[in-house]
């Protein structure tokens, strides 16, 4: 489980919420989540991220938007995925990601 929900979680159980109405209780809940700041910053930052995305969307060609989409994607995940410690190939996914950024770059420029 994700740290910012763990540590929600121990808010939650230290609370004692004396309402027995389930939109009161929803609401509350969802309160004390954006309180949490390992939760509520990421989730602003990724916020910020899709309008901009969406910003810049709609003034690019869709054909190259979805390449530039789908390669990112993929080469964050790869990136990610090696400095979080997962157990990959890492010579193959550096050399994927550099054909990655060189597929999107020739396709750009």
């Amino acid at each position: 489980m994700h740290r910012s929900a763990l540590i929600s979680d121990q808010q939650l159980h230290n609370k004692q919420l004396l309402t027995k109405n389930p939109i009161l209780k929803t609401l509350i809940n969802w309160f004390n989540l954006i309180l949490v700041w390992q939760y509520s910053l990421p989730f602003i930052i990724n916020l910020f991220a899709s309008a901009t995305f969406f910003a810049i969307l709609s003034h690019t060609l869709i054909s190259l938007v979805v390449l530039v989409t789908n390669a990112t994607t993929f080469a964050a995940i790869a990136v990610f995925g090696m400095l979080l410690g997962e157990e990959i190939r890492v010579g193959l996914t550096v050399f994927g990601t550099f054909l990655i950024v060189l597929g999107v770059y020739v396709c750009v420029v």
